[in-house]
Formats: C-alpha cells, sequence, structure tokens
C-alpha cells in the first residue's frame, strides 16, 4: 500500500509564502516522477511543478520565479516553497507520484489535498 499525505495549506495574505510537504510512504520500489498538482473551483486540475524521471523539473509559466520544488530522498519526502502567493493560487494543492512496485508495475498516486486559500 502507497500513501502520499500532504500538509502546509492555509489561509495567507496576498504577497505571503506557504510551504507545503508530501511525505510518501509505504511499499515502494522506485520513484519515478513526484510533485505537485493544483485545482481551483470551477476549474481542471493542472500541473504546478514536478521532478520527472529525468531528475529535471517542470513548472507552470504561472509559479516560474515564485514557487520552487525540493525533495528529501531519504524521507521520501517532497517540498514545494511558494513565495509572492496570489489570490489566483487559492487552489486545493495535490501531491502525485508516479511509484514503481515490484510485480505491479509503475502507477500514479495522489494524496488527500491541502488547501492554500490567498485572501486579505
Amino acid at each position: 500500500q502507497v500513501q502520499l499525505v500532504e500538509s502546509g495549506g492555509e489561509l495567507v495574505e496576498p504577497g505571503g509564502s506557504l510551504r507545503l510537504s508530501c511525505r510518501i510512504s509505504g511499499s515502494i520500489d522506485g520513484i519515478n516522477d513526484m510533485g505537485w498538482y493544483r485545482q481551483a473551483p470551477g476549474k481542471e486540475r493542472e500541473l504546478v511543478a514536478l521532478f520527472t524521471g529525468g531528475g529535471g523539473t517542470n513548472y507552470a509559466d504561472s509559479v516560474k520565479g515564485r514557487f520552487t520544488i525540493s525533495r528529501d530522498n531519504a524521507k521520501n519526502t517532497v517540498l514545494l516553497q511558494m513565495n509572492s502567493l496570489k489570490p489566483e493560487d487559492t487552489a486545493l494543492y495535490y501531491c502525485k507520484a508516479n511509484i514503481w512496485r515490484s510485480g505491479r508495475g509503475s502507477s500514479d498516486y495522489w494524496g488527500q489535498g491541502t488547501q492554500v486559500t490567498v485572501s486579505s
């Protein structure tokens, strides 16, 4: 069984900062990619930032220069530092990982989400 548990979302004023954390646990033989997506009310889920299987990173254009993804491989944790937050960053933020399990192949796993609200 694999679990992704996010934390760190809260209400913050415009211009503020937050750090989201996602811990991946369970029976894991490899992680191909991992990162963050978000979904605002009435909108589709979109990529925010991702570590690709090749070791690079992808960022949504709307967050480049403001958000930074990082990871702690020893703890199977992926972080998202969000600076200069804007009201349009308000969304439910999801952690996602493509995980390889011996005998089961690779599958996408999602966390339950953590709410980020940017408002004065």
